[in-house]
């Protein structure tokens, strides 16, 4: 038994004063296994989004020469970056316990960006809350290969949780968290472990998913194996378009009836611009032709079927993956055409809203010394930027529409709500501003 494992078997007697009993609790050490069991398949995502996979090579074909050859895309990348673009929170509404504030002290730009882009790779990061004496409750993202835990289908609270919080340079942990109701065990390489207690009526890790299901409560990540697997089809058509095109960057020439005792220099005849041959002795004049340079349409058209087959399964057009159409498109042919991603992102922020509540309602806690219910807090929403902000084209028709359903609906457009359903920022400057009718208004009576 180690250190910590009798720290924790000492902690019990503790805990059952106050009614936590650890034997309901899974543990360390499963929880630590059950990390690493998902470490690989995360791991392989982030070198897929970071563009740092090998690929694959299954053919036996290709000169030895150009065995050493790599290529490279970006695809999976870009069905990440392109739904984490779309995705900017606003602000908190019905904010009863000005969780705003919380994340204003917690540089909320980078926060919210990092926590989405981790959830879209690996389908869960999670978002760790500590305390500092007389500060406010500092909020840490963490991604999915150093974060797991054991989740509430319910509440989509962890039950318990463990951290990987600091590594090494050979990625060994030297810091290691252990998270349960009202107490979180610290762990450090070197150190005898230590305990820091809280008021939160939850583990002070709060998990935030991607599209979770009742299989997979942990949610389902946006690099899926289709995905992969159609990028390695994709970069095995780019190696050998590159093979074939060195093959063919100087065309084979060919010499019939040369005689046999001619002196004929191979490598001048290439580079030279001009070579002369002369006549057999019976007057033969030998026959000079060239092979056909191989053409490069194959090559491209399968890379464009890789392309449509991936756009399919991620929501994306052939001219996000670098095969632009003749015709720019218009910008309501874009959002027709990403239809499928405006779905899929409005689901996203649906599961994204439920967790950031959560970290802000467990950050209430800490900051209040208060442990509040979390029924209190089921009128809180997130409101989010428009997933598609119209441009300037679209404001006169965003305009007259507004108008003709503030008849039919009264109050349905307002300076509350502009912002997030047109992408439209109110200015509270503009209630200042005098109407041109008021200004002229003794001169008209005139």
């Amino acid at each position: 038994m180690n250190i910590f494992s009798r720290f924790l078997k000492v902690h019990t007697l503790v805990t059952k004063e106050r009614g936590i009993v650890m034997s309901n609790y899974r543990g360390m050490g499963y929880l630590r296994g059950k990390l690493a069991t998902k470490a690989s398949r995360n791991k392989k995502r982030y070198k897929y989004y970071e563009m740092k996979n090998r690929m694959i090579d299954i053919s036996n074909v290709i000169p030895k020469e150009f065995r050493w050859l790599t290529e490279c895309l970006g695809w999976c990348t870009k069905t990440v970056d392109a739904m984490a673009d779309r995705l900017s929170v606003v602000e908190f509404g019905n904010d009863l316990f000005n969780m705003q504030e919380i994340y204003n002290m917690n540089n909320p730009d980078v926060l919210f960006d990092s926590a989405i882009i981790s959830s879209l790779i690996t389908s869960c990061s999670f978002i760790y809350i500590s305390q500092v004496p007389g500060q406010f409750p500092r909020l840490q993202v963490i991604d999915g290969t150093n974060a797991t835990g054991i989740i509430d289908p319910i509440t989509n609270m962890l039950i318990e949780g463990y951290a990987v919080l600091e590594r090494d340079i050979y990625k060994n942990p030297t810091k290691e968290a252990y998270f349960i109701k009202g107490v979180t065990y610290f762990y450090e390489k070197g150190k005898k472990p230590y305990t820091q207690r809280n008021i939160a009526p939850y583990p002070l890790l709060v998990p935030i998913i991607h599209r979770p299901d009742a299989k997979r409560p942990f949610g389902h990540s946006r690099i899926t194996r289709a995905c992969m697997s159609i990028q390695q089809g994709a970069m095995r058509t780019l190696k050998r378009g590159e093979v074939a095109g060195e093959f063919y960057s100087f065309p084979q020439k060919y010499i019939l009836g040369l005689a046999n005792d001619v002196e004929f220099d191979k490598w001048k005849a290439t580079i030279s611009s001009f070579i002369q041959i002369t006549e057999g002795e019976n007057g033969e004049k030998p026959t000079v032709g060239q092979f056909q340079q191989q053409s490069m349409t194959p090559f491209v058209e399968q890379l464009r079927m890789s392309a449509s087959l991936f756009a399919g399964e991620t929501g994306l057009t052939l001219d996000d993956l670098g095969f632009p159409s003749e015709n720019p498109s218009s910008n309501d042919a874009i959002k027709s055409q990403h239809e499928n991603l405006r779905l899929a992102a409005r689901k996203a922020q649906k599961t994204f809203t439920s967790g950031f509540i959560n970290a802000g309602y467990l950050a209430a806690c800490l900051r209040d010394g208060y442990p509040y219910e979390r029924n209190q807090i089921y009128s809180t929403t997130l409101k989010w930027a428009p997933i598609f902000e119209p441009d300037a084209a679209t404001l006169s028709s965003i305009g007259d529409g507004a108008i003709k359903i503030n008849q039919a609906v009264p109050g349905y457009f307002g300076k509350e709500n502009l912002k997030e359903l047109t992408g439209i920022n109110y200015s509270q400057d503009a209630s200042s501003t005098p109407n041109l009718d008021d200004m002229y208004k003794d001169d008209l009576n005139e």
